[in-house]
């Protein structure tokens, strides 16, 4: 694992502790981010007597001195610190200034606060550059604290909150760490596509993507306002045709002039082309086209049947089939009914996979990538991450520590349903019954992760029964090589396998979980061409940001959630 750890005090002294304001500034504005003032080792003390111009948000702000000045607390989302700002009602119009949200662009000189505060530097404005007034008598986020279930309601202010400004951060560096960690290891990078074709679960619960209804929306309103004609007007366009025919076949015959016969040739070809429009219009009908009795997909945007993709995972197989070591971060799409707290209808999946690897293998790589992230927040992120732990979960840091330093637990499914019956012929209740051949529920995952190990267990090598037509099949014909990483606090982390490279075994198991061979006859060409043995796994990206922050629910960790019921914006 690389070491991300921060450098040494004097480094950051040579480094970053650079005190002329100047070289702090942003590199695409007139501004100087908060965050290089407030989290520089000192809290900017060193910066004492430098002119700055600062931007940000007011998260707070007071008129004190019989309001001849004004305290506001300055946020620009850089970090989760606010600069200490003080301006004299000489300067600007404090009482614009002072409602939370306002938006303002300040211009002075940063100062040394008295012996005793909280601050280690503040900003003594002399001039205000720009102010985004506020209503407060209708700003919908005040200071008050406020659920995030009400938030929600307000999706497009809310990252002005101390909790999902957070939050988007900690997303940013576990981005960022993601694609650190796979392009330091060797990996490519692939974009698989967002509109497909397959069902990479089998589950069959897809967005489908189709511009039928949009089209017969259309015609209806089309056919409404320009009414298609009837069968008399069309047979009277076909004799005027026979017609202009006739009369074509009269001028040849008389041998009419050259100019004569292409006019009247002219004229018959544009007979001919309102036949056929006018045919083609009465031939339509309203709704959506069918054939057979069966949606006529033939006619959609892509000629057949297209959804919102479930996984990369089956496309990005093709590229590591050709490049060996590849992963997809993208978007994914769950069209299930589910109001639960760990469900989102669109989340983002990291989707690694290795050609010339087994379980074995898939297994060590998840491992180390999950230890990644964890102590990439450590070292990276920590400021926000104390603040999680004073406001979310006190243990989140604990958590992280753990995870990136604790080597996991490996056990097989069938020990893993064994512990789990043990428990309960040792009095443990668990609201779903244990036996071989189940999908572990939550509450079995985070009894073997919080209880029984206290630390994340893999479990691997499950029945073939529960899990998806591409995990390679074990020798014991009843398992198949999958895996499962579970960690403390939300259960399954990442789910993965070796995949069925054998070309026979992977049709039968396709026709055996009653899909079509059809749509995969590509997937089996990676079978029938140069067959590898590869393995890949996917970790679903929110659910890594409710491990590491404690937040309850997935929806308050996406910028922009969607659920049943809400798409907004």
């Amino acid at each position: 694992m690389a070491d991300h750890s921060k450098p040494p005090v004097s480094e950051l002294a040579a480094t970053t502790l650079n005190n002329d304001a100047g070289s702090l500034k942003a590199r695409f504005s007139d501004r100087v981010p908060i965050r290089s003032v407030v989290c520089r080792p000192d809290g900017g003390a060193g910066l004492a007597e430098q002119r700055v111009r600062i931007g940000g948000w007011v998260k707070t702000g007071r008129e004190q001195g019989k309001n001849t000045f004004a305290f506001l607390e300055l946020n620009d989302g850089s970090c989760a610190a606010n600069l200490q700002v003080i301006v004299e009602a000489a300067v600007a119009d404090l009482g614009q200034l002072v409602p939370t949200g306002t938006c303002a662009v300040l211009e002075g000189v940063l100062k040394l606060p008295p012996e005793g505060t909280k601050q280690k530097v503040e900003l003594r404005v002399e001039q205000v550059i720009h102010v985004g007034p506020v209503d407060p008598s209708k700003y919908p986020i005040p200071k008050t604290k406020l659920t995030l279930e009400f938030l929600r309601e307000h999706i497009h202010l809310r990252s002005r909150t101390n909790t999902i400004s957070a939050v988007a951060r900690i997303r940013n560096e576990l981005s960022f760490a993601t694609h650190s960690f796979f392009q330091e290891h060797g990996f490519l990078y692939v974009h698989t596509p967002i509109i497909t074709t397959s069902d990479c679960e089998g589950a069959g619960e897809m967005f489908q993507v189709t511009t039928l209804i949009s089209e017969a929306e259309k015609l209806e309103r089309e056919l409404i306002a320009n009414p298609p004609p009837s069968k008399a007007d069309v047979e009277a366009a076909r004799l005027i045709e026979r017609e202009k025919g006739e009369a074509v076949a009269q001028l040849k015959a008389s041998k009419a002039s050259k100019q004569d016969i292409n006019s009247a040739v002219a004229e018959l070809k544009r007979e001919r082309e309102n036949v056929s429009k006018l045919e083609e219009r009465l031939n339509l009908k309203p709704g959506i086209p069918q054939k057979d009795g069966k949606i006529d997909y033939g006619q959609d945007f892509f000629s057949r049947q297209a959804f919102l993709t479930v996984s990369g995972q089956l496309q990005v197989e093709t590229y590591a089939c050709a490049l060996s070591s590849v992963y997809t971060f993208g978007p994914t799409f769950r069209a299930e009914h589910s109001h639960t707290s760990r469900h989102l209808a669109e989340f983002w999946m990291v989707e690694p996979e290795i050609a010339f690897a087994d379980l074995k293998d898939d297994m060590n790589c998840a491992e180390a990538y999950v230890k990644y992230l964890c102590q990439w927040l450590l070292d990276k992120c920590l400021d926000d991450m104390e603040f999680m732990a004073k406001h979310i979960d006190k243990s989140c840091i604990d958590r992280l520590r753990l995870v990136a330093s604790t080597p996991f637990v490996r056990i097989t499914y069938t020990e893993a349903v064994e512990l789990l019956q043990q428990a309960v012929k040792d009095g443990k209740k668990f609201d779903n019954n244990v036996e071989w051949g189940i999908d572990l529920a939550s509450e079995h995952e985070r009894y073997l992760t919080e209880v029984k190990f206290q630390k994340p267990v893999i479990v691997y090598n499950y029945p073939k029964g529960i899990k998806a037509f591409y995990m390679r099949l074990n020798d014991d014909s009843k398992t198949v090589a999958a895996m499962d990483v579970l960690v403390p606090k939300v259960g399954e982390l990442i789910g993965g396998s070796q995949r069925e490279e054998r070309y026979e075994n992977i049709k039968e198991r396709i026709l055996e979980m009653g899909l079509p061979l059809e749509p995969y006859e590509w997937y089996l060409d990676l079978r029938r061409y140069g067959t590898v043995k590869h393995s890949g796994f996917g970790l679903g990206f929110e659910r890594m940001i409710l491990f590491a922050t404690g937040i309850d629910n997935i929806r308050d960790v996406i910028p922009f959630p969607r659920y049943p019921g809400r798409a907004d914006l």
